[in-house]
């Protein structure tokens, strides 16, 4: 059977921790139609010397409880400083969410672009 995107969502935007210490959501993706793909990109250029953030990606595994997938830190300033949160097919009923939380230095914003595209049959 072959296998094509019945639709792709984008998602935009720039996350600004409150404070320093607190998580702060970049994409929360819910249950979908279908099983599907999802990937992205954060921008943490705006870390400068003394800054420090973390990156998580959770994942659901059984659609309700959000558990970490992978963390990591990172210590400003960045020499490539955008980051790729690569592909992750994920079964129709599983959830998807990424957070930041900066834990040192001046509190900062990052651009964020993310993908989303449920997967169907013809």
């Amino acid at each position: 059977m072959p296998v094509v995107i019945v639709s792709k969502t984008r998602y935009r935007g720039v996350a600004t921790p409150t404070g320093l210490n607190v998580e702060t959501m970049v994409v929360d993706i819910g249950a979908q139609t279908d099983d599907y793909i999802v990937e992205g990109y954060i921008d943490l250029s705006a870390l400068t010397s003394g800054d420090t953030v973390r990156v998580v990606e959770y994942i659901a595994v059984d659609g309700i409880n959000l558990k970490p997938f992978i963390t990591v830190v990172y210590e400003g300033p960045i020499q490539e400083p955008v980051i790729r949160l690569h592909t992750k097919t994920l079964l129709h009923n599983m959830r998807y969410r990424v957070t930041v939380t900066q834990t040192a230095g001046v509190v900062r914003s990052f651009p964020f672009g993310f993908i989303l595209e449920v997967l169907g049959e013809v």
